[in-house]
C-alpha cells in the first residue's frame, strides 16, 4: 500500500504552501494512509478525518489517477490485528464506521489498457437477484462474496460487498481496486469492476468456479477427490510465480502480506489466482531493507522477524510460500488446534522433521496414499524448509523458489507406474 505514493517529478519537495492547500492535504493524508502512519491536519497525531473535504481533486497514485470527490472526511476503519499469539485485537486508531461518510472514489487508468469496469449498484443487486441466499459463496473479513450473471453481457462474476461492521474498509478497497487495476498476469485475480456509490463498496471478480485451495486440503467434501501430486505441484509452482510477479515485475514493487490457502482460488483445471490484496504494502527499494507497518495477516503464516519487530520485508512473503507448500504437501493446517500440543503449529511441527530424511515419508499427506515421487517429496520438502528458516536472509529470493517449484510442476508424475510405492511404505 505504500506505493500509492504522489507520483510526480516534485513528489519529494516540500512547499511551504503545503499546510494551507486542501488538494496537497489529500495527497499527504493518503500517503500516511500507505505508510500506516497517524496523520490528522489539524493535530500533529491521530488518524480520524485524515482528508479535508474537497469538491474534487485528482492525483496519480501507482500510475492511475485517483478522485476523491466530495469528501468530507476519509476515516480509517476497523483493522484486526493479530499480535504474535495469534490473537485477534482491534486497532486503537480505528474509527467507529457507521459515523464515517464515505468519499465517493473514482479511479481512472491512464492507460488504454484498462479493463475496469465501474459499474452501479442496482447492476450488481440485478446481477444477484438482490444478493438472494443461494448466490451467496463466502464470507471473509471484507465482507460477503456472491455469484453473479451480468444482464449486458451474460458473464458470471463474483462479486464482493463491503460489510460495514467489517473488518476491512474504504482503505483495503482503495488498495485492492489500485493495485488489481494495473497488474496483468495469469496467477492473480482478474478484477472487472467495482461500484463506489453513496456507501456501497462493491468488487467485481471473474469467477472462480473451483473455489479456494482450502477447501481441497482442509474442508474437504465427503466423497470429494484428494488433489493428486502433479496438481498440487502446478498450484505451488502458480502461486509462486504470483509472488514473483508483484515483487520483481512490479514498479514499484508489492509485498502480498496475505498469503493463505484461502486466498489462493482456482480456476478450470486447477489454475491457481492469488486474491485479496487489501493489505498488501510497498516494498522496500533503494537501500532500505524492509518497511516498518503493522503486524498484519493470519497467524501461522506471518514470518517470525515480522510478527515480532513488525518490519516486513520480501523474505515475509517467502515464508508464507513457505507455509503454503507444508499446507499442499502434508494436508495439515497452518494452524491446527484440534491436534496435539506439539502439532498445532505447522512449523514447529516441521521443523525437527526436515533433519532426518527417513522421516519425510511421514509429511506426506495421507490422502495422497503413497501417489507421489519419493524424489519429488524431498526436493518440495527441501525448498518448503529453505522459505520457512528463522533468519531471513537465509531463505531464498522468490524467484529461486519459482525455479524449482516450475521443475517439480514440469515432472509428470505418473501414479499407475509406481503403484507398489503405497503397499510397500503403508
Amino acid at each position: 500500500m505504500g506505493c500509492f505514493f504522489w507520483c510526480s517529478r516534485n513528489s519529494n519537495k516540500k512547499k511551504k504552501s503545503d499546510s494551507n492547500d486542501p488538494k496537497a492535504q489529500v495527497v499527504i493524508g493518503f500517503k500516511a494512509i500507505a505508510q500506516d502512519q497517524d496523520y490528522n491536519p489539524s493535530t500533529p497525531s491521530g488518524y480520524s478525518h485524515v482528508c479535508n473535504a474537497v469538491s474534487s481533486s485528482y492525483f496519480h497514485i501507482g500510475g492511475v489517477i485517483c478522485s476523491l470527490a466530495d469528501a468530507s472526511t476519509f476515516n480509517r476503519r476497523s483493522d484486526c490485528k493479530k499480535d504474535v499469539n495469534g490473537k485477534g485485537k482491534e486497532n486503537e486508531h480505528a474509527s467507529p464506521s457507521s459515523s464515517a461518510k464515505a468519499p465517493n472514489i473514482k479511479v481512472e487508468s491512464n492507460t488504454s489498457s484498462s479493463k475496469v469496469r465501474i459499474f452501479a449498484y442496482q447492476q450488481l443487486v440485478d446481477a444477484t437477484e438482490n444478493f438472494r441466499s443461494d448466490c451467496f459463496l463466502g464470507e471473509g473479513g471484507f465482507g460477503r462474496v456472491y455469484k453473479g450473471q451480468l444482464a449486458d453481457t451474460n458473464k458470471v462474476v463474483a462479486i464482493k460487498q463491503l460489510d460495514h461492521n467489517g473488518l476491512q474498509g474504504i482503505r483495503e478497497f482503495v488498495v485492492e481496486v489500485l493495485i488489481l487495476s494495473q497488474t496483468d498476469h495469469p496467477n492473480l485475480m482478474k478484477l472487472m469492476g467495482y461500484c463506489a456509490e453513496r456507501d456501497q463498496r462493491l468488487l467485481v471478480y471473474e469467477y472462480m468456479p473451483l473455489g479456494s485451495l482450502e477447501h481441497y486440503l482442509h474442508d474437504k467434501r465427503p466423497k470429494q477427490k484428494a488433489l493428486d501430486w502433479n496438481t498440487r505441484m502446478k498450484i505451488a509452482a502458480g502461486v509462486a510465480r504470483a509472488i514473483e510477479y508483484l515483487h520483481d515485475k512490479m514498479k514499484p514493487p508489492i509485498i502480498y502480506r496475505d498469503l493463505k490457502c484461502s486466498n489462493i482460488l482456482l480456476a478450470e483445471d486447477y489454475h491457481p489466482k492469488l486474491s485479496d490484496f487489501g493489505l498488501a504494502k510497498v516494498g522496500p527499494v533503494g537501500e532500505k531493507t524492509h518497511v516498518s507497518t503493522r503486524v498484519m495477516g493470519k497467524y501461522g503464516y506471518c514470518a517470525p522477524e515480522y510478527a515480532m519487530t513488525g518490519q516486513l520485508t520480501f523474505k515475509s512473503d517467502v515464508f508464507s510460500v513457505g507455509v503454503v507448500l507444508l499446507e499442499i504437501v502434508t494436508g495439515r493446517k497452518a494452524i491446527d488446534n484440534t491436534k496435539d500440543a506439539g502439532e498445532q503449529n505447522l512449523v514447529a511441527w516441521a521443523r525437527p522433521m526436515f533433519k532426518d530424511k527417513r522421516k519425510f515419508g511421514q509429511m506426506a499427506d495421507p490422502a495422497l496414499k503413497g501417489g507421489y515421487p519419493i524424489r519429488g517429496l524431498y526436493q518440495a520438502l527441501a525448498v518448503a524448509a529453505m522459505c520457512i528458516q528463522e533468519q531471513p536472509n537465509m531463505r531464498p529470493p522468490v524467484s529461486d523458489v519459482v525455479t524449482a517449484l516450475n521443475y517439480l510442476a514440469s515432472q509428470n508424475y505418473d501414479p499407475q507406474l509406481h503403484s507398489f510405492q503405497y503397499q510397500r511404505t503403508s
